[in-house]
């Protein structure tokens, strides 16, 4: 083991930072607890966590590389992102009135449509992409850490996002809890859609633009 403890805690209150900074994983996070309370939040991060798995070792072994040579492979997963949230969101709205146990694939309970949707939202995530790929290199010197270290570096980059929004997840769920009347209920899902689409646009908008 090459990094110290404090080298480990600095890393996680970068992570921290990144957490609290709004992105598409929060949109998509905050889009399906509205729609299915906690139990539609918790596959959603575990989705999250896969990408927080990956995209550490994709910079530690090297993928920052690849990338720069091939811009078309991170342009491919927003284009998937922006159909994949787009759909979901339309779906959403085009439903918005019918009652949260009974909407559509997006919001009944079941582990996989929010497991997917963590993955594409983590994968596709511009926010993510600059700090592992970008930034994680600078916390740690890749070429003398072991084993060890990278199981440590990853460990940590799972913990803290998951961590963070676990608890996001619960806030929303107690609120929601005040929006069950109809009325409210058709304005949340409506909400919830458009944050869907938002997510899917954040995303693909760099692969539109190129």
């Amino acid at each position: 083991m090459t990094i110290s403890p404090a080298d480990l805690l600095l890393y996680a209150g970068a992570l921290l930072v990144l957490f609290l900074t709004p992105g598409p994983v929060w949109l998509a996070l905050l889009a399906r607890t509205l729609a299915g309370g906690f139990p539609a939040a918790l596959p959603l991060s575990l989705g999250v966590v896969v990408g927080d798995f990956l995209w550490p070792l994709a910079a530690i072994f090297g993928l920052a590389w690849i990338v720069s040579m091939y811009a078309e492979v991170l342009v491919a997963m927003r284009w998937l992102a922006l159909l994949v949230f787009t759909g979901m969101g339309i779906q959403l709205i085009r439903r918005a009135g019918k009652a949260i146990h009974a909407d559509g694939r997006l919001t009944r309970p079941g582990f996989w449509p929010g497991f997917t949707a963590g993955v594409v939202a983590i994968l596709g995530n511009p926010k993510a992409i600059l700090f592992y790929l970008g930034l994680l290199p600078g916390f740690f010197d890749l070429q003398a850490i072991t084993t060890v270290d990278i199981a440590l570096i990853v460990a940590v980059s799972m913990a803290v996002p998951f961590l963070g929004n676990m608890v996001f997840a619960v806030g929303i769920d107690r609120l929601r809890a005040l929006v069950l009347s109809p009325a409210a209920l058709r304005r949340t899902n409506q909400i919830a859609g458009v944050l869907l689409i938002l997510v899917g646009l954040l995303i693909g908008l760099p692969a539109i633009t190129e």
